[in-house]
């Protein structure tokens, strides 16, 4: 259990989640009318993961992107993809998708955000990690109380970046491992006007390149073991941006077969580069002899 500022708690198990309106535990046995609300929830479970999965794998660039991270939020354990054990928190993680991605690999994960619209339908999904609402300014849980912070595109929305990486950096254990994205654009200036109606869409207030983050997080204690950039190349910026600025609410969903097409031209790019960067950090603390962290990070690996 996790205490801190407000009661918050990390799930053990799946029946964590099994709560009666009004929050009472359910009691009774199998038969009966408990058979029946269990597979009306059953069903339920499934709608909201085919929504879920929807909206956040079918998309052209957040299924390689959150991907990633989840790849390597588990890069040192044993296994593919065991996060067994790991207290993993997400940082505006919305409904908790990706983070009950986390926990569908053992992890005991958490996912914070303001909106209580999303965090109430991510009590539907079938691995929903615990919800809580919470400020990434002044997040609700004691000193290095994860192993993992995760966070997917959220720092270029927050009013204070700086401050949101204080207190990533804080919940975060010594030897813990911080993996995030941001966008980075880092040929806008091509776009002005694209990248202005980006802004305003997506309340985006600043950027971050890899040498920003790496700066940043160094000055918190956090060496960067690896990056990479996502839309690495000229038309793969513009394309981003072109989807942004007037794809809709759905353009990034409806952009998806493009996917394939966007990793093969970020493989073939040369330079660093891109419209996401992503980045993998660890907090200085314990040794850890299976990586060390080299000046900059390894690049588009």
């Amino acid at each position: 259990m996790i205490v801190a500022r407000k009661r918050c708690y990390l799930p053990e198990t799946g029946h964590d989640h099994e709560v009666a309106p009004g929050g009472r535990p359910r009691v009774g046995g199998w038969m009966g009318t408990r058979q029946g609300r269990s597979a009306n929830r059953f069903a339920f479970v499934k709608v909201a993961d085919a929504i879920a999965l929807a909206g956040h794998e079918v998309h052209v660039c957040r299924y390689r992107e959150a991907r990633t991270l989840l790849r390597w939020l588990g890069e040192d354990q044993d296994g593919d993809g065991d996060l067994s054990g790991l207290r993993v928190l997400d940082v505006a993680g919305g409904d908790g998708y990706w983070a009950g991605q986390a926990r569908k690999r053992g992890a005991r994960a958490v996912a914070l955000d303001l909106a209580t619209s999303k965090l109430h339908y991510g009590r539907g999904l079938a691995h929903a990690p615990a919800l809580i609402k919470g400020d990434a300014l002044q997040l609700p849980f004691a000193d290095a109380s994860f192993d993992r912070v995760m966070s997917i595109c959220a720092i270029e929305h927050f009013d204070d970046g700086e401050k949101a990486l204080d207190e990533m950096t804080r919940v975060l254990a010594p030897g813990g491992d911080l993996v995030m994205s941001a966008d980075a654009l880092t040929l806008a200036e091509h776009w002005p006007n694209l990248f202005r109606a980006h802004c305003e869409r997506y309340h985006v207030k600043r950027t971050y390149s890899h040498q920003e983050l790496t700066s940043l997080l160094a000055a918190r204690g956090l060496a960067v073991l690896e990056y990479r950039y996502q839309f690495r190349s000229r038309r793969a910026q513009r394309m981003y941006l072109g989807l942004s600025a007037y794809g809709g609410k759905f353009g990034f969903n409806a952009a998806a077969p493009a996917a394939p097409l966007v990793a093969a031209s970020d493989r073939a790019a040369r330079g660093d580069g891109g419209a996401i960067v992503l980045v993998r950090a660890r907090r200085q603390g314990r040794d850890n002899p299976r990586h060390a962290a080299s000046q900059g990070g390894s690049a588009n690996r």
